[in-house]
């Protein structure tokens, strides 16, 4: 997969994917920006929330569960010293009537979300300078 990162005025940066689509960022108003659109280590941890509910979607979908009534809470805590999140919680809250048997394997489902994956066991990253 390739991104197109842009810069779009003030300290907004958008990423293009390669399928055309546009993934704004900006800064909030206190960092400099307009707060036009998320912050990009918002939309980080959003993307691990995000990607845990396809996972549980996908589950139901695939067990003709419903999904009326679910929803995910994420929470993280801050290491002031690290200056980084130092753990996420994900809650998968279903309605008292979302059968007692699939629970712990909606939970699992969510557990298996990529982009947990990816942060459990990091890539490589390489940062380089090209001159067009």
């Amino acid at each position: 997969m390739e991104f197109n990162i842009q810069f779009s005025g003030g300290l907004r940066v958008d990423a293009i994917t390669d399928k055309g689509r546009v993934i704004g960022t900006d800064q909030d108003p206190e960092f400099g920006g307009e707060g036009s659109a998320p912050e990009p280590y918002t939309l980080f941890m959003a993307s691990l929330g995000t990607c845990a509910g396809v996972y549980v979607l996908k589950f139901c979908k695939s067990h003709d569960l419903p999904v009326e009534g679910i929803h995910l809470v994420q929470r993280s805590t801050y290491d002031e010293q690290k200056r980084r999140m130092a753990s996420f919680d994900i809650e998968v809250h279903v309605p008292a009537s979302f059968p007692e048997k699939y629970r712990k394997a909606l939970a699992r489902s969510a557990n298996l979300c990529a982009v947990k994956k990816t942060i459990l066991d990091p890539p490589d990253f390489e940062v380089t300078t090209v001159v067009d």
